[in-house]
């Protein structure tokens, strides 16, 4: 029992092996950062769950759930600047807790961060595939259904149904473009994404400035729906439970800690790059749920492309804008597939690099620079899961996997600030403990708001980790090798 929560000593986490099997390039400044924070985080929670979750969880008061959600990320968010800063190496939270709360519960957290990057990829995938479809309708291009929809489908009354459709050929087809372009490189891809940033942020601020004059205000009445006696069906308790699904919006600045080890200047540029890219997407998520409500009644909202309909809805004076609302979303959602097919492979990497996954995940391209095998085993079975299931069940279980790590994240400062109090932090979390704890509480009450089955989910996602974890990962540790006394 005392192995499994063996703690990796700071001086060996920094002194990772450096040499060519192992290097990444450092190519990051804080502006790029931020853009991949931004890239991430402005793409399927705005431009897809949002209408959902405002139809089926909170009606207008959806605004309500992402000022909860943003709160939550606010406090986790001070907690991951600060170990970004301290310990600016590849594997996020993962590495973060096994500093300090040791090597099962880095296990634990860094397998259920595959489940928020690799589930998320496929969620945003599913997304960009509808809004693709529908822009291509526009031109008279039809793509048949049986080719661009899930095959299976699922609600909480019915349960698993078939759709009659074959495959989401669409979401496959940017899964694999966007995997290629990140075995190429990260200078590349962050390009790539940068361009990406400025197309979709400049649709955003048209579709605000705009539909700020053809917002209806009958739209936000009632503002907060009556509970339908149903837990977590409008009522404070809906926009509970929309603040844990739309959650899912915010899982782009713990993204920006994966790239840690590409970073030019890591102890700076990090708690920059967190920091700045959360409270740009919060200012943003806020002003167009309020239009987006605005512009079209909530109960008509539970569409794949709220937005694109939404402006239907508002008439011709606005009409010209729909061509460039979808382009808009398709560049937002594909800059969301390339940064989280991004960070699920450093995780990899990290793992394999501590001896929790095979050698083989630990390669660096001796060309590109890039953690190449995890990066296309991920592309490959993203596109799998995009291909075969439907976006609702997927954006569900990555809201509760970002949950889970944020939780983490927060109770691992706390345990470090009064266990290793000497140690250097270029950024130090403000109020220990309130911001900590606070953190941990608000994000542990989203999740318990979030519906049974996705909770049943997870704990079959955790038990196949746990497996994974006692047969093979606590057999080939480096830290016991290393260091056994630890």
């Amino acid at each position: 029992m005392k192995g499994l929560f063996a703690r990796k000593p700071l001086r060996l986490i920094m002194a990772e092996p450096e040499g060519e099997q192992h290097q990444l390039k450092r190519v990051l400044g804080p502006g790029g950062l931020i853009s991949l924070g931004i890239g991430v985080m402005i793409g399927a929670g705005i431009f897809v769950l949002s209408g959902q979750a405002a139809a089926t969880y909170a009606g207008p008061a959806i605004i309500l759930s992402f000022v909860i959600s943003a709160f939550g990320c606010a406090l986790a968010g001070l907690c991951y600047a600060e170990f970004a800063s301290m310990i600016p190496i590849s594997g996020s939270a993962y590495t973060y807790a096994y500093a300090t709360l040791g090597e099962f519960m880095a296990w634990i957290i860094g397998w259920d961060l595959v489940l928020e990057y690799l589930f998320g990829a496929s969620t945003v995938a599913v997304g960009w595939s509808g809004y693709v479809v529908s822009f291509l309708k526009d031109f008279n291009i039809n793509i048949p259904a049986i080719f661009c929809q899930s095959p299976f489908s699922y609600s909480v009354t019915d349960g698993w149904s078939t759709t009659g459709a074959i495959l989401n050929c669409p979401a496959i087809f940017i899964v694999g473009i966007m995997t290629t372009l990140l075995v190429i490189g990260i200078r590349e891809s962050t390009r790539v994404n940068n361009f990406i940033v400025l197309v979709k942020l400049t649709v955003i601020v048209l579709f605000i400035v705009v539909g700020i004059f053809f917002i209806r205000f009958a739209n936000w009445t009632p503002f907060l729906p009556e509970n339908t006696g149903q837990f977590g069906s409008f009522g404070w308790t809906g926009v509970i439970r929309g603040a844990g699904v739309i959650f899912f919006a915010y899982i782009g600045f713990d993204v920006v800690s994966t790239a840690a080890q590409e970073a030019r200047n890591p102890q700076r540029d990090m708690p920059i790059g967190i920091l700045g890219s959360l409270v740009v997407c919060t200012i943003i998520f806020i002003l167009m749920t309020a239009v987006l409500t605005g512009i079209m009644k909530y109960t008509e909202l539970a569409v794949p492309d709220p937005i694109a309909v939404a402006v239907n809805a508002a008439g011709p004076g606005i009409a010209w804008l729909r061509p460039f609302i979808k382009i808009g979303a398709i560049a937002g959602l594909s800059s969301v597939v390339l940064v989280l097919l991004m960070a699920q492979p450093r995780v990899i990497f990290a793992m394999a690099r501590d001896g929790l996954l095979p050698k083989a995940f630990a390669r660096v391209h001796p060309r590109f620079k890039t953690p190449y095998v995890p990066t296309i085993l991920t592309g490959c079975v993203a596109a799998i899961i995009s291909g075969l299931f439907p976006i609702n069940i997927l954006g569900e279980l990555v809201s509760i996997g970002t949950l889970l790590a944020f939780t983490i994240v927060c109770i691992g400062v706390l345990v470090l600030h009064y266990r290793h109090p000497e140690y250097p932090r270029v950024f130090r979390t403000p109020w220990v403990p309130f911001v900590p704890v606070a953190g941990a509480i608000v994000t542990l009450l989203q999740m318990i708001f979030l519906p049974f089955d996705t909770w049943l989910r997870l704990i079959v996602w955790m038990a196949i980790g746990f497996c994974i974890y006692f047969f093979y990962s606590r057999k080939h540790s480096r830290l016991r090798i290393l260091s056994p006394e630890e």
